[in-house]
């Protein structure tokens, strides 16, 4: 699908250069564009070795369990599901972390043993868990605080000031992720999105 939707704006491109006769104009922005990606993704290195290393470092000294003992309260109850000590508590706490510090590469690793661990807990494994949604509604609103791939993104771009975007994007996942758990929350117990295997037996009747 997605290569398919690629195919078409390069094919639109070509035709367009052709009816405007600026075919010149769209290989010199080609060739261009090539070349400032590949500047770009080589100056994310550092940057990006630099935020891995820092959550390395606050795993190791245990400030990501720290984290998980300050958020477990209120884990619990949006996860209601996940047993007391569980595996999965602590793959989420660690995928939380790392999004919380715009780490989306090393989030998701994370978050897929996250959730082949609710899969494991998943009583019907031909349809997600409420944990597993609400998890995966987590993750779409995208909890972060600190963007620190935008900002690197923004740094390779020679921004004059690359971290301006942090208090904007705070306001943005406090707003995201309040939206996408009540929504979550409501769809969840409403009659229409609520499981088979939690429907009475007069709902399914």
């Amino acid at each position: 699908m997605i290569n398919g939707v690629w195919m078409g704006l390069i094919l639109i491109g070509i035709v367009v250069s052709f009816l405007n006769g600026n075919v010149q104009g769209v290989t010199d922005a080609a060739i261009n564009s090539s070349k400032s990606a590949v500047e770009i993704s080589i100056g994310l290195v550092g940057v990006m070795s630099l935020w891995l290393g820092i959550m390395a470092v606050a795993k190791e000294a245990g400030l990501v369990d720290a984290m998980g003992r300050g958020l477990r309260p209120l884990l619990k109850k949006l996860f209601p599901e996940i047993p007391e000590n569980h595996p999965a508590m602590g793959s989420i706490v660690a995928n939380i972390a790392a999004n919380f510090f715009g780490l989306g590469n090393a989030a998701t690793p994370l978050g897929i043993k996250a959730m082949q661990e609710l899969q494991d807990l998943n009583p019907n494994k031909d349809e997600a868990s409420n944990s597993m949604v609400t998890f995966l509604a987590i993750n779409t609103s995208s909890v972060t605080l600190i963007s620190s791939s935008v900002i690197a993104y923004r740094t390779a771009a020679n921004s004059a000031n690359p971290a301006e975007i942090i208090a904007p994007t705070i306001i943005a996942t406090i707003v995201s992720t309040t939206v996408a758990i009540v929504a979550c929350k409501l769809l969840e117990k409403s009659k229409s999105f609520r499981r088979e295997s939690e429907k009475t037996v007069e709902e399914i009747v």
